[in-house]
């Protein structure tokens, strides 16, 4: 199944929303690995990786959803 980045973005955003973490883990120019950590900001829970151009653009200058 293919996931556009409008979805990924949706879930990230879902994600920090209820008090989750997600870091960037790897990052090239093509595509970019995310880990889903715990709400206490450990444990990686899940992980994805994505080529989509609108999620990689969302992402720029981004490492994590921490402030």
């Amino acid at each position: 199944m293919t996931v556009d980045g409008q979805h990924l973005i949706e879930r990230l955003e879902r994600w920090r929303e209820f008090g989750a973490v997600w870091r960037v883990v790897s990052r090239t120019r093509e595509a970019v690995t995310i880990a889903f950590c715990r709400c206490d900001g450990g444990e990686e829970i899940d992980s994805l990786t994505s080529n989509d151009p609108d999620l990689l653009t969302w992402l720029d200058g981004l490492t994590s959803s921490e402030l």
